[in-house]
């Protein structure tokens, strides 16, 4: 059946091209389009919309698609889309009476907004499980390394001691949150968008909340216009993807600088780095390079697809429904790789405990450590502030790098052994989230990890149970539940 009735002529064979022969992944789009298609179809019998035997006819033809991997529409023409031209192979197999009642109360746009809601819910879904791995990681990198001491630096200079793995449980802390922040934004997809219709509805009497369960979905359409105007989860989905591929991107930052010769606290192996095609001394760990450079990918989709939502109509629109939404899928891989590279950065970067602890030792880094003893003996901080500050500058004068003594009001006050020590000075910073207590935050770290890790296995269960509900519904209808290509 060619053309709309209205129409007589379509696009020329260049447009057709662009737009709907670009290199999209067809068998993906058509996966999730037949898919919707049998939870569709099991609506339509049951409401009475469409006979049993033409909708188990469909669902088995449907079926039989998806075993082959659509192979009869890869190379098809598709001068209307690939929906019409799906929608046309039907109408050709089973006849118009049969093909052509597929569509019954809907149209391609409940349709793609709900094609796009489930393509971003598995997406979101992969990023989640590779994020979670990260989280463990790190924190099992964390417990690895708690007493391997270093300096921290403020404004690249050394301030206080701490440990390499009371860093990495620094990321982790903020990984999780992240984390945290992705999940709710894919909480918008829980209400399915089918049944909307064109914009308006329909007057025909479906069931969204049957078809809404068997796909997955927690709840059905609530109202017409939103549900096909809106891809406000898109661009929360990708802001908190931007803000987590930035928190990798300076965990990138760290390692590279913390990976070079002036610094010398990280190591990397040999399969994490690259070598120089003239410079044969070279060791380039060029893979955080493209860890740090993800984060701009990222930022670059969430831009992209916030300036083509803005100011649209709020109604159907290709920029929204389609431009917009194409735009954020780079944005998303590229945060995928961000994590797997930071996967296997974080387990090869070893620390280099001797070089950590001289620059630990020579950048006087237990000084605040010897203010706050200062304070315990009855001097206001303040003054003790500047004691100290005077007494470091007096030993580099001297050409020493051991704080002995601290003169206040002209008394001498001797430093203890125990706090030219970093070591024993990060053990006994334990209050304020400092390195003395890492393994209490370690312990509620993990904790925190292990719900996510619940909460995202639940929702893979969710979708599970669905599936099998879709199954059992098809086999009611007297057609065989189809396979799930891999």
């Amino acid at each position: 059946m060619s053309g709309t009735g209205r129409l007589t002529r379509g696009l020329r064979a260049g447009t057709r091209k662009m737009l709907f022969e670009n290199g999209a992944d067809v068998r993906g789009d058509l996966l999730l389009i037949s898919e919707v298609d049998l939870a569709h179809l099991v609506m339509l019998e049951r409401t009475g919309l469409v006979g049993r035997a033409p909708a188990a006819a469909l669902a088995d033809r449907i079926g039989a698609m998806r075993a082959d991997g659509f192979a009869d529409l890869l190379d098809a023409p598709r001068p209307r889309g690939l929906y019409l031209a799906y929608e046309e192979h039907l109408i050709r197999v089973l006849g118009p009476e049969v093909g052509g009642a597929l569509h019954t109360g809907r149209s391609r746009n409940d349709l793609n907004a709900t094609t796009t809601a489930m393509r971003l819910r598995s997406r979101c879904a992969a990023l989640l499980s590779q994020a979670l791995r990260l989280n463990a990681v790190l924190l099992g990198r964390a417990r690895a390394h708690a007493d391997v001491v270093m300096p921290v630096h403020t404004h690249f200079q050394p301030a206080v001691p701490i440990t390499y793995g009371h860093y990495l449980l620094g990321i982790a802390e903020a990984l999780g949150r992240d984390i945290d922040a992705l999940a709710e934004a894919a909480r918008g997809l829980d209400r399915c968008p089918l049944g909307a219709g064109a914009v308006g509805g329909t007057d025909l009497p479906i069931d969204p909340a049957l078809t809404a369960g068997l796909l997955g979905f927690d709840r059905p359409v609530r109202h017409s216009i939103d549900a096909v105007a809106s891809r406000d989860t898109v661009l929360r989905v990708l802001g908190a993807a931007a803000s987590l591929a930035i928190t990798l991107s300076r965990l990138g930052t760290d390692l590279q600088v913390w990976s070079s010769g002036e610094f010398g606290f990280v190591h990397m192996p040999d399969h994490l780095v690259g070598g120089s095609s003239a410079m044969p001394q070279k060791r380039n760990a060029f893979l955080l390079e493209h860890l740090k450079a993800k984060a701009g990918a990222v930022i670059g989709a969430w831009t992209a697809t916030a300036s083509t939502l803005s100011s649209t109509p709020f109604t159907n629109s290709i920029e929204v429904g389609t431009e917009a939404v194409a735009v954020s899928r780079p944005g998303l891989e590229a945060t995928a790789d961000a994590i797997r590279l930071a996967q296997v950065l974080v387990l090869g970067a070893a620390p280099v405990p001797g070089r950590m602890a001289r620059v630990a030792d020579e950048g006087f880094t237990t000084a605040t450590a010897v203010a706050n003893h200062l304070v315990r003996e009855g001097t206001a901080f303040r003054a003790a502030h500047h004691a100290v500050g005077s007494a470091v500058r007096e030993t580099l004068d001297r050409g020493g790098l051991l704080l002995e003594r601290v003169t206040v009001d002209g008394v001498e006050h001797p430093v203890p052994a125990h706090l030219s020590a970093p070591a024993a000075a990060v053990a006994a910073t334990s209050y304020g989230g400092g390195p003395g207590a890492l393994s209490r935050v370690l312990d509620a770290a993990r904790a925190e990890l292990r719900d996510r890790a619940r909460e995202h296995t639940r929702a893979a269960d969710r979708l599970a149970a669905a599936r099998t509900r879709l199954d059992g519904a098809l086999r009611a209808l007297g057609a065989p539940a189809p396979p799930v290509p891999a």
